[in-house]
């Protein structure tokens, strides 16, 4: 079966590799085509440099920026609105030239919590892809951004109730964690063969690390506790294109494919 290629859509530098850094490496390793567009930051800027690193460690090549501002950091996109301020329709436009340059058979992006934390440029990036990803196969829709192209899917990222016991026996239980039941997870992804490159490309975004972030935490622990906090990543599954699918796609290649099983704690 021939590995299907991946576009991840995710709100800052650093979320691609947390939360899909081992998909993304184990596609790329099977010959697929991956690439990764970010909602925030702008080329030139530090951290758009430490993504290219990250994108690279992960086979993923350069990255794609909308070019927004962090809702939190709004110096880093000079003269552009934060994103979750700017108009809806300019954000889901520049996503769809992105998915129909690249013509991806699978979008990755968060889930509607927008990961464990719900920071709300997370959210708005699940809104902007799920609008993007079906407009983009809809050739009366910004037709300046491309010829039509329809994802077969979109995975959205995220953590099952069972996974978070284990999370919390890893980094705390600071902070209340927004996770999904566990029945609605379609695809349990064991990344082990690629932690390394998954580890080296958390790190590659030095200034987080250097601020105390969570790649300041992954540094911090030990090889087995990094390994138990990111050796496995799930997805829920939405159908986009006209035929139906199941999890095989995102783990297509000379690999097992690991089975959900709602029972089983990750």
């Amino acid at each position: 079966m021939t590995t299907p290629s991946l576009l991840a859509v995710f709100a800052h530098p650093d979320d691609e590799s947390l939360m899909s850094g081992g998909l993304l490496a184990r596609h790329a390793a099977a010959g697929a085509r991956t690439a990764v567009v970010t909602a925030t930051w702008a080329p030139g800027t530090g951290r758009a440099a430490e993504l290219a690193d990250a994108t690279r460690i992960l086979g993923a090549g350069e990255p794609r920026l909308l070019g927004f501002a962090d809702a939190r950091v709004p110096d880093s996109a000079p003269g552009e609105p934060r994103f979750i301020d700017a108009p809806l329709d300019e954000a889901v436009r520049r996503l769809v030239a992105h998915i129909r340059d690249v013509r991806p058979d699978i979008v990755v992006t968060h889930d509607a919590y927008g990961g464990l934390t719900g920071h709300p440029d997370h959210v708005h990036t699940h809104r902007v892809t799920m609008l993007a990803a079906q407009a983009a196969g809809l050739e009366q829709l910004y037709p300046e951004a491309g010829a039509p192209w329809q994802p077969r899917a979109l995975h959205l990222a995220t953590h099952p109730h069972a996974a978070v016991a284990a999370l919390s026996d890893v980094v705390g239980e600071s902070k209340a964690v927004r996770s999904v039941p566990d029945a609605w997870v379609t695809a349990t992804v064991d990344v082990r063969p690629w932690l390394a490159q998954k580890v080296a490309a958390v790190l590659a975004h030095r200034s987080e690390v250097a601020r105390g972030a969570v790649p300041a935490l992954i540094a911090a622990l030990a090889p087995e506790a990094r390994a138990r906090l990111l050796s496995t990543e799930w997805y829920i599954r939405h159908h986009l294109g006209p035929t139906a699918g199941d999890q095989s796609e995102l783990t297509a290649g000379p690999w097992p494919v690991n089975p959900v099983d709602p029972d089983q704690e990750p």
